[in-house]
């Protein structure tokens, strides 16, 4: 909490003397300040309460500073910044920070708005008063006082807000005019100046562009449903736009399923009953060809969670459907109880499609490790990828792989049974050769070499029944690279195990107290493992304490002494009698 308000002084500090403007009038910097504001004080993790706490601090401040208090403590009293105030650009600052304290509680409302629906009506309130501090900024910067570069930027602020509220009110035309206002001074102001500067004028086009679209698609363009999709592979349309895209999406796909009936997979015909598999199914090529165009890594592993989530969901609704079936054949007598239903081959075919959703977003994940694991790793106290990681995703590919092989409907598939197991021998083979990377790593040369010869036998068996499945391969590693890459990890291998570490390691890895008098660059010295001396040291012989032993004691004859010890003579009666009344003591 204490970093927390010394990075905001410091902000405050620099954000109020930056913003005068070169040709004299009041100038402020309105994006670039809400943008660094936001990032630094929560907006990063989604956390708009933080961010409100700090606008409220910020006033405080602000108002203190200007002496422009709202009466005592005793009591309040409101004042609204005029046109005649405007002396000081904080002044301005003072209606940005009301804006955004109300707008960032709206935003915060909106979150808890999902499991609490009557904070809506609060949320709407919020807004239209961030809405309404807008326009009091707006109008304050119409003075001739203020540079024009502060003005357009106050009205694109406005207009954003403005569209914010239409738009949480679906009133979608208003909202379109209001977003597409914004976006037009934005794109001016970012024409007017330097790359350096447009760079945030743009990044805030881009915010704004999927609502702008879906707008357009509710009053009724219908082109845009398409303009949305492709900012979802994008990875635009995030924060409050994603859930309503993803609903846009499936409404779409609705309307579309009503037409579907009947599903074809391995030379079977399935009729698709249920309105979840129909969705599902005919929105899965849409689905695959956005992962397939995605634009980094981060959005494809996002769509295939997203793409996982609805096959898991699909397949509990027709799990439910199987529980109804089975209890009616139960009642009936002449049920075939040999013969796989049209909905259990349906179950095995989303099962399927699920499990190989599974396999090639691990092979994917495991793509990129591979790559960054050939990178040349520049900062040594950051971990970095290691082969026991793709072991992983190995693992849980051959087990999807072996979950294939037992889906029910396919046990007498010849042709699918070998495709997995000509699967299951690829992805063992590259299993295989990255726990020989494992082993390399910790110096295990025999066991990475008898490794090695394992791959190699799992990629020429592949090669062997590759012959007649030739269309299995399409989707699969290439083995003949692994082979290549294998050759060449044996020969370095095997002259290592010829050499020992004694005469290739320690060739160039000396322990630099046994060379003081010599000077040579040896980059260990600088790594993370520095070889300076052998700990434990070896043991060295030393000469051992003497023990003493005294052998003549036992032949030893000592004199007699009876005559030194006194003898205790024998009392009588008089000595027993003198002892009852005390004389003798």
């Amino acid at each position: 909490m204490a970093a927390d308000k010394q990075n905001e002084a410091k902000v405050a500090a620099f954000d109020e003397n930056k913003e005068n403007s070169p040709d004299g009038g009041l100038g402020l910097e309105i994006l670039q300040i809400i943008k660094d504001s936001q990032q630094q004080h929560g907006l990063r993790h989604g956390d708009y309460q933080r961010y409100r706490g700090y606008c409220s601090r910020r006033l405080r401040r602000l108002r203190k500073t200007l002496g422009f208090k709202m009466g005592n403590r005793h009591k309040f009293t409101g004042k609204k910044v005029t046109v005649e105030m405007l002396s000081d650009n904080r002044y301005l600052l003072l209606v940005l920070m009301e804006a955004e304290r109300a707008w960032s509680y709206a935003m915060q409302l909106k979150q808890e708005a999902n499991t609490e629906p009557r904070k809506r009506f609060h949320l709407l309130a919020r807004l239209r008063k961030a809405a309404k501090h807008g326009e009091r900024l707006e109008k304050l910067c119409e003075s001739p006082c203020v540079d024009a570069k502060t003005k357009l930027e106050a009205q694109a602020y406005t207009a954003y807000l403005t569209g914010m509220v239409e738009f949480e009110l679906q009133e979608w035309k208003p909202a379109m005019e209001a977003f597409n206002k914004c976006k037009t001074i934005y794109e001016k102001l970012a024409s007017a100046f330097t790359e350096e500067l447009a760079v945030l004028y743009h990044q805030r086009v881009e915010e704004i562009s999927p609502n702008i679209r879906y707008c357009a698609y509710n009053i009724g363009d219908q082109n845009a449903i398409n303009d949305l999709m492709q900012m979802r592979l994008t990875g635009g349309g995030g924060g409050m736009m994603a859930e309503k895209l993803e609903a846009l999406i499936t409404q779409t796909r609705a309307k579309q399923a009503a037409t579907m009936s009947e599903v074809e997979w391995r030379g079977r015909t399935v009729p698709v009953k249920i309105d979840k598999a129909r969705i599902f199914l005919l929105g899965l090529a849409d689905n695959e060809a956005a992962i397939a165009q995605a634009a980094n890594e981060e959005t494809k592993e996002h769509l295939y969670e997203t793409l996982l989530a609805e096959c898991r969901d699909t397949i509990q609704a027709v799990r439910e459907e199987l529980k109804t079936e089975a209890k009616q054949r139960e009642r009936g007598s002449d049920a075939d109880s040999g013969k796989v239903s049209n909905l259990q081959f349906l179950h095995s075919y989303l099962t399927y499609i699920k499990l190989c959703t599974v396999v090639k977003r691990n092979e994917s994940m495991a793509h990129t490790l591979q790559a960054k694991l050939k990178e040349p790793q520049t900062d040594e106290n950051k971990r970095g990828p290691r082969p026991q990681d793709l072991i992983r995703l190995y693992d849980i590919i051959l087990q999807s792989l072996a979950e294939l092989s037992t889906l029910q409907g396919l046990e007498e598939d010849c042709t699918f049974q070998k495709e997995v197991a000509l699967k299951t021998l690829v992805y063992k083979a590259y299993r295989c050769f990255f726990i020989a990377q494992s082993y390399v790593l910790v110096k295990k040369w025999s066991e990475a070499l008898v490794l090695y010869e394992r791959v190699l036998k799992y990629a020429k068996e592949v090669q062997s029944k590759a012959k007649s499945l030739n269309n299995s391969l399409k989707d699969l590693p290439d083995v003949q690279e692994l082979i290549a890459e294998v050759n060449a990890e044996k020969y370095s291998l095997q002259a290592a195990a010829i050499l020992g570490e004694s005469t290739l390691f320690q060739l160039f890895y000396f322990l630099l107290c046994d060379r003081l008098e010599t000077f040579r660059l040896d980059p260990a010295l600088v790594g993370k493992q520095p070889n300076l001396v052998q700990f434990p040291p070896d043991f060295q012989p030393i000469p051992c304490k003497p023990l003493f032993f005294d052998l003549a004691l036992n032949h030893v004859a000592f004199p007699p002494l009876d005559d030194k010890v006194e003898q205790k003579g024998k009392g009588g009666l008089t000595g027993y009698i003198k002892g009852i009344f005390g004389f003798g003591s």
